[in-house]
């Protein structure tokens, strides 16, 4: 693939990484406030959970695609 697409496949990489990152602070946060409410902190945690995994999924794939889908993924450039 071209320099441009896995240039902004790693742009996305980052993002999703600082999103992740940032929920995670937000559920310690909630977690280590004694005014939090308890229903919100656990949804929160879940959100966060379902992130990680979605960012998971997507960034795999996306990798695979940015690359010029390989057969197989040892022919992926780091």
């Amino acid at each position: 693939m071209t320099d441009a697409i896995k240039e902004a496949y790693i742009n996305i990489e980052r993002a999703m990484y600082e999103f992740n990152t940032l929920l995670e602070r937000q559920v310690t946060i909630l977690h280590e406030s004694e005014a939090s409410d308890p229903i919100k902190l656990d949804r929160m945690k879940q959100g966060a959970k379902a992130m990680r995994d979605s960012t998971a999924i997507y960034l795999s794939y996306a990798k695979f695609v940015a690359y010029g889908m390989p057969d197989s993924e040892e022919m992926i450039e780091d």
